[in-house]
């Protein structure tokens, strides 16, 4: 077991604290196959990052506005089992609301689906990838999530579960505890997580002191 020392907390959404991935593997690989890609590796290229960013790789003379608002819209229509990931309702409520923000590479319109789908607390902080000009893997979500704190990145943990977004997490400054939830412990390591857990379940918030600092606990795996 291992204590955490932060002053606030970055939860990624879509594999952190919310099961969504039977929703996005239908709606990339629907929207692969009119394509003409291979299913499988257009659902693991697009987690992680805005889904704008895929779509230029994969079709650089597409129209990507047009894009990627069907997909957005495919996306926002389908939350069958869409639901919370263990230990993530608990974690959340235990934490002060002012502690912590969801930094995710949806939209603020699909964002907002999910966390209603899934049944989580309403965040007083979101920071979506209709907020940044730049998404993960660069560090620009995690800063504003920091700032929307009022404290540093370096003072802050990531909870993240892709590569990208371990990668934007270290490039602000931060502190990341990475999921077994999507990616394998190899792909986590080389991503440059501090910590790997399986979920949520595995962190816990002990103590709040007067200092405004609070100790998450968990187990070190790395």
């Amino acid at each position: 077991m291992t204590s955490i020392r932060c002053r606030g907390v970055l939860f990624d959404l879509d594999g952190v604290l919310v099961d969504s991935t039977p929703a996005v593997a239908r709606v990339w690989a629907g929207w692969a196959r009119t394509h003409g890609f291979d299913p499988d590796d257009v659902v693991k290229k697009a987690h992680g990052r805005p889904s704008i960013t895929t779509i230029r790789e994969l079709l650089p003379g597409a129209d990507h506005a047009a894009e990627d608002r069907e997909v957005e819209r495919r996306e926002v229509a389908d939350i069958e089992g869409v639901v919370p990931l263990p230990g993530a309702m608990e974690l959340l409520q235990a934490l002060p609301l002012e502690r912590w923000a969801i930094v995710t590479s949806c939209t603020r319109p699909l964002a907002g689906v999910r966390i209603r789908a899934a049944g989580l607390p309403k965040p007083r902080y979101l920071v979506t990838s209709t907020d940044v000009k730049h998404g993960k893997p660069d560090p620009e979500p995690y800063l504003k999530g920091a700032q929307l704190l009022d404290v540093s990145a370096s003072e802050c943990i990531v909870i993240e579960d892709a590569p990208a977004g371990i990668q934007a997490g270290k490039a602000a400054g931060a502190r990341v505890v990475a999921l077994r939830t999507t990616a394998s412990d190899a792909e986590l390591e080389q991503a440059g997580a501090d910590w790997i857990v399986d979920d949520c379940a595995k962190l816990f918030l002990d103590s709040w002191p007067a200092s405004e600092e609070f100790l998450l606990i968990g187990r070190r795996t790395k």
